[in-house]
């Protein structure tokens, strides 16, 4: 198994892209803190696996989490919790910009912070942070979401090169559409993109392929890279 006996923390892991992810660790040997928001996941847990209530946002939080008895190390972090919102710039509700921002941008710098001493002193560790298409190429409003991935491509950057010393890598998973839970509550803006997408809607399991790739010794040479699998819709 290509994760055995390493600790991996995943974010929004209730359901979606997360769970996948995370269900995808544990098979492969992974022990799996799944962290979201929500007082329960939405499908049962599987072997190896702890769910915590939690909240990106909250440094203290974050302390909390990484001081457990379960995370003496970390192999593994995937920064995956994300929202969106549907509004231009001249349009956005300053309340759902800041939300936007605390859960996509800064959640995973808190994330990041609270587990590189860690991996640094046992010597090096994977960190994961799931952007977005529409961090490479713009979509008209969703000005928050633009800006929010946008900036976690660039700090995914930034921390692999001040990280690369101490054997920790940084890469981001680039998706496009996915079937999630936030993709089935709106059907027309899912239609919208999948038409611009040559190879449709991806389903969540595809992604979790990427993830473990990029935590498993076989990319132990990568870091700073962005693993895009949007199906062809930033070259389409």
């Amino acid at each position: 198994m290509k994760l055995k006996e390493k600790v991996a923390i995943v974010t929004g892991a209730a359901g979606g892209i997360g769970r996948a992810i995370a269900d995808a660790f544990s098979h492969e040997g992974a022990q799996v803190i799944l962290a979201d928001l929500r007082s329960e996941p939405y499908a049962p847990l599987i072997a190896r696996q702890v769910y915590e209530q939690f909240d990106v946002t909250q440094a203290l939080a974050w302390n909390s989490l990484t001081s457990c008895d379960m995370c003496e190390r970390i192999d593994i972090l995937v920064n995956n919790a994300a929202v969106t919102c549907h509004q231009a710039l001249d349009e956005v509700v300053l309340d759902d910009w800041e939300r936007v921002i605390g859960i996509n941008q800064t959640g995973p710098m808190l994330g990041m912070r609270a587990v590189i001493p860690k991996m640094r002193l046992q010597g090096g560790g994977s960190i994961i942070n799931v952007t977005s298409s529409w961090a490479h190429v713009a979509a008209p409003g969703v000005a928050a979401y633009h800006a929010s991935k946008g900036a976690l491509r660039m700090m995914t950057r930034n921390a692999a090169i001040t990280y690369a010393k101490d054997r920790i890598r940084v890469n981001a998973i680039v998706p496009g559409i996915v079937r999630t839970p936030l993709t089935d509550t709106q059907p027309e803006v899912t239609a919208s993109i999948v038409a611009l997408t040559p190879f449709g809607l991806a389903e969540p399991e595809e992604i979790a392929a990427g993830a473990v790739f990029l935590a498993s010794d076989d990319a132990r040479v990568i870091t700073g890279s962005d693993l895009v699998m949007d199906g062809g819709y930033t070259v389409a």
